[in-house]
């Protein structure tokens, strides 16, 4: 299909975009080639073709077109980040680490908006797009899978029983508790699975309780903090934000303190010995600030199931009852790159732009902040932080438990907070794990459905349902012997470790497999610009560096043991 006639006007829309979403040039012109949408890529069907859909108009009086991927995104962050790891980190070390977020959250708004073009482009997946490109569906597939570990441990959900155990028990769950709180997450993880088995699309479902999720937990967490947070511990979190270079040091005695790397070599001419004892917990604060992991990835999945750009042509996954209407295509589709077209384009760009910088962004930060001031002010407070009692199933109940304890309250304002405080660490996390369910179970859909050609021959667009819940069901019942092999040998702690410091080395080297498709599979006209690409690296550098950190101080010393090495 050729439309040169199109080609001067097009390139003068392009002269005038802003942005222009196109790379620099790499050495030649690299024109984008309109047959390219009817060449296979590593096995996979061709795209086919069809024009772009018109976006809906932006207007504020118009406001909840504005709840989007982002808010499903950010209802799925705000659990692990501070709730599980606050109190060993905002209430150890105050707001000063919390720069580490800041940059975290960052480099991710690059991440997301890159598989946020690509599936805009052609309504597919980001995990489609890395088995496009050789060796093949078969390789990629099985990278993916050793990428998504982190995935296949059931952590929140086990989180969630402990709360959970902690309501009926009217007090954190010890040891001797260990019976109940597993009973709980084998409940906990069957019926997070539920929820999705009704209604049209699953996105529609995850989007409606994300955003209860969002106004439940931030709103809690706001009033307590208005309320009986002084503005000092604000300014510590909000402050800690932006300062950049503070890291944890040990004195003489073994205490930990932080100071600023940069003001400390101005000072002393030298760096200063960064204590490395809770490198692993820092390295799980990086990897649950925003989404972490293979998490982020799915933003292309949302993209599509809401209907933007080419992803209002390809479909969604329907639920298992009461979607048999909702269909999804096995191949993307693309666009042919002509004067209308690319204005709209333009206009789906702007709403992703908005979703990441006006929605996921900001609701990022508050997601870190808020429950970063309950930690701050009172998770000191509690028997558990103190160390005074050994409580492996409590790492998401310290705050609840401070508030608990809170001095100068009173008992009846004390246990409203407490049972206040669990309901909303449970909004924190069930949620959180049935969108880790769902996202391992779209994730594996979408690449079986487009990959295997036994699936193209045998299944028609609206069956794609069955594929996505016996990947499911699959999932469920691996995550109850996971949760039985934590429960026996481990502890919900680890659990979080273990699956946030997979998420760094996930999201690190996706990072990079991401920004190679979108600078060889889209047209030239609408590939990341230089500023895109520079985002990108500095997510895979950000991330892949703490993660090998993690490895060398942490793994390694263990693996060398083990080795007699």
């Amino acid at each position: 299909m050729s439309h040169e006639p199109d080609r001067d006007r097009r390139d003068a829309i392009l002269a005038d975009d802003g942005d222009r979403n196109a790379a620099p040039s790499l050495g030649s012109r690299n024109e984008p080639s309109e047959n390219a949408a009817h060449e296979s890529h590593g096995g996979i069907p061709a795209w086919t073709v069809d024009d772009l859909p018109e976006p809906p108009a932006l207007a504020w009086r118009h406001w909840t077109r504005f709840i989007g991927p982002g808010i499903v995104m950010m209802g799925i962050q705000i659990g692990g980040g501070e709730w599980l790891f606050g109190p060993e980190i905002t209430a150890k070390y105050g707001g000063g680490l919390m720069w580490i977020a800041t940059i975290a959250i960052l480099v991710q708004v690059f991440y997301n908006l890159e598989c946020g073009r690509y599936a805009l482009y052609c309504g597919e997946p980001v995990l489609t797009g890395f088995m496009r490109k050789a060796p093949g569906p078969a390789f990629w597939a099985a990278v993916m899978l050793l990428l998504n570990g982190s995935a296949l441990i059931p952590g929140l959900s086990t989180h969630g029983a402990a709360i959970l155990a902690a309501l009926v028990l009217d007090r954190p769950p010890g040891d001797d508790d260990r019976w109940l709180v597993t009973l709980l997450a084998y409940l906990a993880l069957g019926g997070v699975a539920l929820p999705m088995l009704i209604g049209g699309k699953v996105y529609n479902l995850l989007q409606v309780v994300m955003t209860a999720k969002v106004v439940l937990v931030l709103g809690f967490c706001l009033i307590v903090g208005i309320v009986f947070v002084p503005a000092e511990a604000w300014g510590k979190v909000f402050v800690g934000f932006v300062q950049f270079g503070n890291v944890p040091v040990a004195d003489a005695d073994g205490n930990e303190t932080v100071v600023n790397a940069f003001g400390h070599y101005h000072e002393h001419g030298v760096w200063p010995v960064i204590a490395l004892a809770n490198i692993a917990v820092l390295g799980g604060f990086a990897g649950y600030a925003g989404g972490g992991g293979l998490a982020n990835s799915t933003y292309s999945n949302f993209v599509r199931d809401q209907g933007w750009g080419m992803g209002k042509l390809v479909g969604a996954i329907p639920s298992a009852v009461g979607g048999g209407r909702v269909s999804l295509s096995h191949v993307g589709k693309v666009f042919p790159l002509t004067v209308a077209n690319l204005q709209r384009w333009r206009g789906w760009w702007r709403r992703v732009l908005m979703d990441q910088i006006l929605v996921w962004a900001p609701g990022c930060f508050m997601g870190m902040a808020f429950p970063a001031l309950l930690s701050i002010e009172f998770a000191t407070h509690s028997p558990i932080f103190r160390g005074e009692t050994k409580l492996e199933w409590a790492q998401a109940l310290i705050s609840a438990d401070g508030l608990r304890h809170a001095p100068g309250l009173g008992t009846a304002v004390t246990n409203v907070l407490w049972v206040a405080a669990l309901i909303a660490g449970l909004a924190v996390m069930f949620p959180s794990q049935m969108s880790i369910v769902d996202d391992f179970a779209r994730r594996w859909t979408d690449a079986a459905w487009t990959a295997s050609p036994t699936v193209r021959r045998c299944l028609k667009p609206k069956d794609v349902k069955w594929i996505y819940y016996a990947i499911l069901g699959a999932y469920v019942l691996w995550s109850f012997v996971c949760a039985y092999l934590f429960a026996t040998y481990g502890s919900p702690k680890l659990m979080t470790l273990v699956i946030a410091n997979l998420n760094n080395l996930a999201i690190g080297i996706t990072a990079i497999q991401l920004l190679w498709i979108n600078l060889t599979l889209l047209p030239r006209e609408i590939r990341p610009r230089l500023h895109h690409i520079l985002g990108m690296l500095a997510c895979a550098a950000f991330y892949l560096g703490l993660a090998v950190i993690v490895f060398l101080t942490k793994q390694w010393p263990g693996l060398r043991e083990l080795l007699g090495v």
